[in-house]
């Protein structure tokens, strides 16, 4: 009992533990609000459970936690009316802190910069690095209990003496230093306590409401409560419509479109974790924001930043995660190799892919509505995450030019029998760009052959994975040959031409294409009717720059020159003319116009070179 005033100095070994609280947390100093906050939630939990149990048998009266401001004097109150604590408790639980030395504390937690401290025991004193002064009031539930106050003034000697203080719970009184008067405003701590609090499971009031009166904005005597006691992730799903979870989404994102769809998570066992996860529509794939999942632990805000406890393509989704288990007091190698961590990570995935799967089986022409802006989301899931790959090799859909969607299993089945060349392998065809590509995409369905619109960014890395992991399978850009090699069913006669002839072809076409890429010049018999001049480039070269562009480890292709094959049909009229005149006038003006043709089909032909087409089209036409 504190019958007088009694001074000591803070149980640390290190001579002043407040500088090595100021270091560590130096960029996170916003934090104490939280802390302070949390303290007094629990604080006010306990009461709650010591009534419930009737260890308690008096009056809780109002458990709500409450922040005053007081901005010209630079002083902030955080006030519970929960527990409380008497003098002894003052003692074991603010006075003794147990670190060995300030360098081992720092060297331990060097990796843990910008987390939370309460998991450090230093929840409380985080005030100091704000106040330049902390007094508490507190007054315990116990009977025959005394008021206590303790003071501080960021050095290791405190003063506890008897407080005046008549009613049961705490009241933390932080003097703001010059330092951090930033928090001595109004908006900053409606900001922070909006950000940190806001889900708390005991009712925070910061101030009165206010409302419009006679052209001003005037206060009202109702308590302005900045928190929403229960969320929809504590709730079962059960009891939720899905309006409920799309005003949730709202309250979270004002500034986004409504979600295609959630996933509610509730588990207890072998760990807690609760939580809403959203699939987000995605307007531009190449704009796609991270860090929208919000973690919280017992409904406490923690970060934004979850990429060390769910997989990195689960990040794209948005939502709140609630779990008491994850461990924050270590270093993020640690949380990356943490039982916990990974048995949770594994659940979410397992419960995305289930959802998704639920979607495609039941609502399977939804999920064909939502498959254009979610196919980035899966695609990234299945190149990253080998339990989530294995599992949506049975939802993943693949869309033809003709926008139908088709299962993997549907499609193959759809095509074996029509696209399986002489090899025995099933071709794949497909296109980057409908418009672009629509010459090759027709010459592909003439020849009854179905072609795959494949226009996601990371495409080129999944048709890879594609082929490594279905058998006897091969896919081919609609542009990179001619359909008859694409689909080879045989040996094709080819032209006959003498090694000079070959040569010269070779040296006739290469003089007639822009400079400053590499040509590769062939001779083909396609048909009368098929044109005179095609112009592809090698799947594999091709694909592996796309592959390397988007960091694919492979910088050595992305480093080599654009590579072409020029394919010459010798049996095409226009042909066989330039080849019978080669080296006369006629010769170099049709060899021009077959040669700019194919560039013009292939996006190629550009300033003089598209002007001087045009000039002499005109002049043929004469």
């Amino acid at each position: 009992m504190a019958t007088k005033t009694l001074n000591g100095k803070i149980g640390v070994t290190t001579e002043n533990i407040f500088p090595v609280i100021k270091q560590f947390l130096y960029s996170d100093h916003e934090i104490f609000l939280r802390e302070l906050i949390a303290n007094a939630v629990d604080a006010t939990q306990k009461m709650k459970a010591l009534a419930a149990s009737g260890d308690f048998k008096g009056e809780v009266g109002d458990l709500k936690v409450s922040v005053e401001l007081d901005e010209n004097a630079k002083v902030l109150r955080i006030i519970d009316h929960g527990i409380g604590m008497t003098e002894e408790e003052v003692d074991k639980y603010i006075n003794q802190i147990a670190f060995s030395s300030a360098g081992e504390f720092l060297e331990k937690y060097k990796d843990q910069i910008g987390s939370i401290i309460g998991h450090f025991g230093l929840g409380f004193y985080s005030a100091f690095m704000v106040a330049s002064k902390v007094t508490i009031d507190t007054l315990s539930w116990k009977d025959g209990a005394k008021a206590v106050r303790w003071t501080c003034d960021g050095s290791p000697e405190y003063t506890m003496e008897e407080s005046d203080k008549a009613d049961r719970g705490t009241v933390i009184t932080l003097q703001l230093d010059k330092d951090s008067e930033e928090y001595a405003a109004k908006g900053k701590i409606e900001q922070l306590l909006g950000k940190y609090c806001k889900f708390m499971p005991v009712p925070v009031v910061f101030g009165k409401k206010t409302e419009w009166k006679d052209g001003k904005s005037v206060e009202t005597d109702e308590d302005n409560v900045i928190n929403n006691i229960e969320p929809i992730w504590t709730k079962a799903p059960a009891d939720l419509k899905d309006e409920d979870y799309l005003k949730f989404y709202r309250e979270l994102y004002p500034m986004e479109e409504d979600p295609m769809f959630w996933i509610h998570l509730n588990v207890d066992y072998p760990f807690t974790l609760t939580g809403v996860l959203y699939f987000p529509k995605i307007k531009e794939r190449m704009a796609i924001e991270k860090n929208k999942i919000q973690l919280y632990c017992n409904q406490m805000f923690v970060t934004d930043h979850v990429d060390n406890i769910v997989p990195d393509f689960l990040t794209l989704l948005h939502g709140v995660i609630d779990s008491p288990d994850i461990p924050l007091n270590v270093s993020r190698s640690y949380l990356q190799s943490d039982s916990n961590v990974k048995k949770i990570s594994t659940y979410i995935t397992k419960k995305v892919a289930d959802r998704l799967e639920e979607i495609f089986k039941e609502q399977r022409d939804q999920f064909e509505q939502k498959w254009d802006n979610i196919k980035l989301f899966i695609e990234y899931g299945m190149l990253s995450d080998e339990k989530f790959r294995e599992r949506a090799m049975n939802f993943a859909l693949l869309k033809n030019t003709e926008g139908k969607y088709f299962s993997l299993d549907e499609y193959r089945k759809a095509i074996e029998s029509s696209q399986t060349d002489k090899d025995g392998n099933v071709v794949y065809l497909y296109a980057t760009n409908a418009d672009e590509q629509y010459s090759f995409i027709e010459g592909a369905r003439n020849m009854g052959y179905d072609v795959l619109l494949m226009d996601c960014e990371l495409d080129s890395h999944f048709v890879n994975m594609l082929e490594s992991k279905i058998e006897h399978t091969r896919f081919a850009r609609v542009d990179s040959d001619s359909v008859d090699k694409l689909v080879s069913k045989g040996d094709s006669a080819e032209p006959q031409l003498s090694d000079d002839d070959k040569k010269a072809l070779d040296e006739l076409f290469k003089a007639a294409l822009p400079q400053g890429n590499e040509y590769v010049v062939e001779a083909r018999n396609l048909g009368e009717n098929a044109a005179p001049v095609l112009i592809t480039q090698s799947e594999f070269l091709r694909r592996y720059r796309e592959m390397s562009s988007l960091g694919g480890g492979m910088n050595f292709y992305g480093s080599m020159p654009q590579a072409y094959n020029i394919i010459v049909n010798m049996q095409n009229p226009v042909i066989s003319r330039i080849w019978e005149a080669r080296g006369g006038d006629e010769c170099k003006d049709l060899l021009h116009q077959v040669v700019d043709l194919a560039l013009l089909s292939n996006g190629m032909l550009k300033g003089k070179d598209l002007a001087e087409f045009v000039a002499r089209s005109e002049k043929l036409l004469r």
